[in-house]
């Protein structure tokens, strides 16, 4: 009887495991094994975002990229463009939301509050520039602002003004724009906790009144509070209450002319302090 070879089962200390040469990883298994690539990545943005790479917050190109695409949308006003060009507006928002500074976007600033359109903003202030006469046609003169916010455009005023007056009803944000205009040391710009639709009366008359909030009319203290030859512009309810527009009014000797502008959408004007 012949014996046959046994061929199974083998034993394990005389199995051999066959070499393979092993297959390059799609792009696709790479990807699945890389959980970290986002935190990389990440990294990577950041060190991109430092100042030394000129991309970052704090660098005037970034500021300057802003005025390039503000002056490419139509806003020409160079006093203006200017200024928008000096103000850091990343200061005034929030750090989580900093990254959309200098979009051209309104972002929240809390207390239902917003810190305007970098456009809206540039608008209305060359708006209160084309008022003036020529030979004063780079200064605001003195200026009245209703609805101080985070403090941004009252920083921009003060650049432009000779005199700015902001007034804010909210106290929290009140408190804000003190802490975050303080590094700027503007001398010429006061920060007033009160009721804005009275205006203020203590240092009228104003060459310039601007608003960052609007109502169903122009409150009457604003309109008594302009000086003769001075410019106010601030948003307001449209005719048949759809929306609201921005309202021009000029001041002569014996009346207020007023004209219509852009459609916008600010924040409602509201009376009282809280």
């Amino acid at each position: 009887m012949t014996t046959r070879a046994r061929t199974f089962p083998i034993q394990l200390d005389k199995a051999a495991v066959p070499r393979k040469t092993p297959r390059p990883a799609t792009a696709s298994e790479q990807a699945m094994l890389r959980p970290q690539r986002p935190v990389q990545e990440a990294a990577l943005a950041a060190r991109l975002q430092v100042a030394p790479s000129g991309l970052g917050l704090d660098s005037q190109g970034v500021r300057t990229r802003m005025v390039t695409r503000l002056r490419a949308g139509g806003l020409h006003c160079e006093p203006v463009l200017a200024a928008m060009a000096a103000v850091p507006r990343h200061l005034f928002v929030d750090t989580a939301l900093a990254a959309q500074a200098y979009e051209d976007t309104s972002l929240p600033i809390g207390l239902s509050q917003t810190i305007s359109k970098p456009s809206v903003v540039g608008l209305m202030i060359s708006l209160l520039l084309a008022g003036r006469t020529a030979a004063a046609r780079e200064s605001l003169g003195k200026v009245l602002e209703i609805g101080t916010g985070c403090g941004y455009q009252a920083a921009l005023l003060s650049v432009l003004g000779s005199q700015v007056y902001s007034i804010e009803r909210l106290k929290p944000l009140h408190e804000k724009a003190r802490e975050l205009l303080a590094p700027l040391r503007r001398n010429n710009l006061r920060l007033i906790y009160g009721d804005g639709r009275l205006g203020h009366g203590p240092n009228a008359p104003y060459d310039s009144i601007i608003a960052a909030a609007g109502g169903e009319d122009i409150p009457a203290a604003w309109l008594d509070q302009l000086a003769v030859g001075g410019r106010l512009v601030a948003p307001m309810q449209a005719p048949g209450g759809r929306g609201q527009v921005l309202v021009i009014v000029d001041r002569t000797e014996t009346q207020w002319h007023r004209s219509q502008h852009d459609a916008v959408h600010f924040v409602p004007l509201k009376s009282g302090t809280e």
